[in-house]
């Protein structure tokens, strides 16, 4: 393959890592291939002959440095000491066409030493949802790391049943995260901490000075993220540390979920059984996440005092950082361009009665630029009472309707399309997946011949709970 490697992380000590070829696979058949994305890597025409064996791991191509990265982290609030890769590969790095250096994982790719009694496999569902979801939210403009191709391996995984095999070739700024540096801080590897925390400056964020300069830099990042996820409706769903990259960047999508029905406290997750990481609950558990990376990085410190004193400061700083970002996007969601008092009053109101009135999220707020918002509401005179005062904030505003249309999309991948899409591949159709793709990829652009995107889910329709799929 042209992939042009350089692999930064691979040249770290051997404690944050496994060497690992990928397990091979039975019958590997490629079933997607994003080739905008393969461009930007720098993959030509003539290396999607090669795509099924590398991207399945059958094949390491020249360069690569195949391994699995080692990390701890918080899950739903609860230490684990040693987590990793358990079914994902790293090959490598490489430059794209942009300059900016990527991870390329393959996920679903065999057991490793943090498989801890896994099977180190995907199957074919969670694989094309992770595709699905990150490539919307890439046309959102969130975020996120970016799905290269998806390759059915021709072998069985045993979940709740036989499910077919497949692997996610999974694209990011880095795979470094909060629980990167929680398992070196909780092991006492100073050493390993401060090499850390040095190459994740050195990677994502040059300018910033020392450890505190680090977590300044991943608190704003990840205030920005969360504001945009909650602008919409989108719901992670696993918001552990192990699952919060430092880059700023969407990670791991499993039992993730756009809403909706409005309410905030939505959850879809099927693991997360008391909503530690419901809709409305996601601001501060990232506020929560960047206290541990707090307590991590201040191991290394040598006045741990001041230390103390500088990470608080920096942590309690996030919740008006949040705020901040969330009344930012709200507000061009109601087509606000300048800031006024009363706005968050205004935002809070009309989302208190879309929960009371059971409207959906997006097509509320799509509908806002138009006509048929009160449509939305089980009572539209709620609606009405509501946008009285609206309109009249509206008119001090030069251009709302641009910046709605701009702000409020009018395809998001909802639950049921998304499960119908997946229902559809098990049996070897791939026209709604692809479908889907198509259509996402152009998330603002009225699409009219693909207006049934749009529907809410009818009664037999709604997905209660989404999952992990390991």
């Amino acid at each position: 393959m042209s992939l042009r490697f350089d692999n930064s992380f691979a040249a770290l000590p051997a404690a944050f890592y496994t060497r690992q070829d990928p397990v091979p696979v039975r019958a590997p058949r490629l079933v997607a291939w994003n080739a905008d994305l393969a461009r930007l890597l720098g993959l030509s025409q003539e290396d999607f002959a090669d795509a099924a064996a590398v991207f399945a791991g059958n094949a390491v191509p020249e360069g690569a440095q195949p391994l699995a990265q080692l990390y701890a982290g918080h899950q739903f609030g609860n230490w684990n000491p040693q987590l990793g890769d358990g079914r994902a590969i790293l090959l490598g790095e490489v430059l794209g066409a942009d300059g900016l250096r990527r991870d390329i994982q393959l996920k679903g790719s065999g057991r490793t030493p943090y498989s801890r009694g896994g099977d180190g496999r995907a199957w074919l569902g969670p694989v094309l949802r992770e595709y699905v979801v990150s490539e919307a939210m890439h046309a959102l403009g969130v975020p996120t790391t970016r799905a290269l191709a998806a390759v059915e391996t021709g072998e069985v995984v045993l979940r709740e049943g036989p499910l077919p095999g497949a692997v996610l070739t999974r694209i990011a700024a880095s795979h470094l995260r909060v629980g990167t540096f929680q398992v070196f801080a909780a092991r006492g590897q100073i050493a390993e901490l401060k090499t850390l925390t040095d190459y994740a400056i050195a990677r994502h964020y040059p300018r910033a000075q020392g450890p505190m300069g680090l977590l300044r830099a991943v608190r704003d990042a990840q205030a920005r993220l969360v504001a945009q996820w909650m602008s919409l409706g989108f719901i992670h769903g696993v918001m552990n540390t192990d699952n919060c990259a430092i880059s700023g960047e969407t990670i791991d999508y499993g039992p993730c979920a756009f809403m909706d029905t409005y309410h905030p406290d939505t959850v879809y997750s099927s693991i997360d059984r008391f909503g530690r990481y419901a809709y409305s609950n996601q601001p501060d558990i990232a506020v929560w996440n960047l206290a541990q990376l707090a307590t991590a990085l201040i191991r290394q410190m040598e006045d741990r005092d001041a230390a103390v004193e500088e990470a608080t400061e920096i942590v309690h700083a996030m919740p008006a950082l949040l705020r901040e970002a969330w009344l930012a996007r709200f507000r061009a969601k109601l087509g606000l361009a300048t800031a006024q008092d009363g706005d968050e009053g205004l935002i809070s109101d009309l989302l208190a009665r879309m929960a009371a009135n059971q409207a959906d999220f997006t097509n509320t707020f799509r509908a806002l630029a138009g006509t048929a918002a009160r449509d939305q509401f089980t009572d539209p005179a709620a609606f009405d009472a509501w946008a009285d005062g609206w309109r009249q904030r509206l008119a001090r505003e030069p251009d709302p309707q641009g910046l709605m249309r701009a702000a409020n999309p009018a395809f998001i991948p909802r639950n049921h399309r998304v499960e119908q899409m997946i229902e559809a591949a098990v049996r070897g159709d791939y026209a709604p997946f692809q479908r889907l793709n198509a259509v996402l990829a152009r998330p603002f652009d009225d699409q009219p011949d693909a207006r049934d995107l749009t529907h809410p889910p009818q009664d037999d329709e709604v997905v209660q709970a989404t999952f992990c799929g390991t």
